[in-house]
């Protein structure tokens, strides 16, 4: 090799390293990003620039009508005559009417002076699901999520702590029923558990809790029911649903998956019929023809009649949830049960239930998120839910006329209570399959 081959080569060997650079431009930051997820083929070009304009049409309509000084304003005639100084259109917002009324949107009729009763039940139901929810609280802490239920009655309708105490008492005494007999037959147990406490409520609850009222009258002031109201009667209505809804399907599940032909048939035919029945007519039913069914001189509290009602409603519904689950365990979980001689009941509270519920965590979580938007059906059996009270507040003569932003209201507080929840199901479904790992 001649010294010009051998210079000509050496003029195509790098000698040293070049320094670090930034990459090119369209290969980082936002413009890669751009390039990316919303231009990058003509197509997605033309279509990002048709929704930016469709959005941009959209925004300019609604921001400005969000946008508007009436905040202190005290009547929607207020409202028009500040508007139209201001040079602006009457067609903008009317905010007063939200700083007017949010407090009766939210408790609708319940008395001014014990609104710190509902704010406290919140803060207690909250603090009575975090066991529940969330398995980082010691569990010496479920005996207050237990004693919970009882402390929000007593809280919100007032009346002797009597009641609910002994209400409480039943319950026990079901529990040591169902453990005295379960050692010599289950389903003698189980009826024992049930029989138990609805004898000691119906026949024992109310003489007792009379004398020791006489004896000594301890209680809160007692708000009857009709009091209730706005998003507050939402939350009372969907969460006791809600919280009593889902053991109910539970045993539903079980039941129409059993062996047992009349419990099976049974289940059936509740859920069936149940669910072909729109939950309106179900809400007109506990309203209007459950009292035809009472003993004559009875008074059974709407409000109770439309949680029982609402509760049968979604049990039926959360009962095919969980049986698609069930379904969905492989049979050799059952299979695994049994070889090791476990019982019908001790199989399915440690091997399958817990992998049905996990399977079925979305549709649960679904079938409860339209229960608490479905409580808005009261407003059609005469309770007044934040729908119901948007018409007594526009039948006054300061709000005569007013639609859109008490429906934004209302539809803010929605959304924030069942965001709350899918966000808490999405984490739930996360953090179950991160343990499984």
């Amino acid at each position: 090799m001649s010294d010009t081959d051998s210079e000509v080569i050496s003029f195509f060997v790098r000698e040293k390293m070049l320094e670090e650079q930034e990459p090119p431009l369209t290969e980082r930051g936002a413009v890669k990003w751009l390039r990316e997820n919303l231009f990058s083929s003509w197509l997605n070009g033309l279509l990002t620039i048709v929704s930016l304009y469709v959005i941009w049409y959209i925004l300019s309509g609604i921001v400005p009508w969000l946008w508007s000084p009436t905040w202190s304003l005290g009547s929607l005639s207020e409202c028009r005559e500040v508007l139209t100084g201001l040079g602006e259109t009457t067609h903008q917002a009317c905010w007063g009417v939200i700083r007017d009324r949010w407090q009766q949107l939210l408790f609708g009729f319940y008395p001014s002076d014990a609104y710190w009763r509902p704010t406290l039940a919140l803060v207690i139901l909250l603090a009575g699901l975090a066991p529940v929810l969330f398995g980082s609280i010691p569990r010496w802490f479920l005996l207050f999520s237990a004693a919970t239920p009882f402390v929000l009655f007593l809280l919100l309708w007032g009346g002797p702590i009597w009641t609910p105490l002994l209400v409480g008492v039943g319950l026990v005494l079901g529990v040591v029923a169902f453990r005295y007999l379960v050692g010599v037959n289950q389903i003698v147990a189980v009826l024992a558990a049930i029989i138990v406490p609805v004898l000691f409520w119906l026949f024992l609850v109310e003489p007792i809790a009379f004398e020791l009222t006489y004896t000594a009258p301890i209680g809160l002031e007692f708000i009857p029911s009709k009091d209730f109201g706005g998003f507050m009667l939402s939350v009372v209505i969907g969460v006791a649903a809600i919280i009593l809804s889902l053991p109910l399907g539970i045993m539903l599940a079980l039941g129409r998956a059993s062996d047992l032909f009349i419990v099976t048939k049974l289940s059936v035919i509740f859920i069936e019929i149940i669910r072909g029945v729109p939950l309106i007519v179900w809400l007109f039913t506990a309203s209007l023809l459950l009292n035809y069914f009472l003993p004559p001189g009875t008074s059974f509290d709407l409000t109770l009649r439309v949680i029982i009602m609402v509760t049968l409603f979604s049990a039926a519904y959360i009962a095919e949830v969980v049986r698609g689950g069930l379904a969905a365990v492989p049979k050799g979980q059952y299979e695994g049960a049994d070889s090791l001689g476990l019982s019908y009941w001790q199989s399915m509270q440690l091997i399958v239930l817990p992998q049905a519920l996990k399977i079925s965590i979305p549709g649960i979580v679904n079938t409860f998120i339209g229960l608490f938007k479905d409580t808005t059906l009261v407003v059609f059996i005469g309770l007044l839910d934040p729908l119901g009270l948007t018409s007594a507040i526009r039948a006054s003569t300061d709000w005569n006329g007013i639609y859109w932003e008490l429906y934004v209201f209302i539809g803010v507080l929605f959304f924030i209570a069942c965001y709350g929840m899918g966000r808490y199901s999405l984490w739930l479904e996360t953090k179950l399959q991160r343990e499984n790992r």
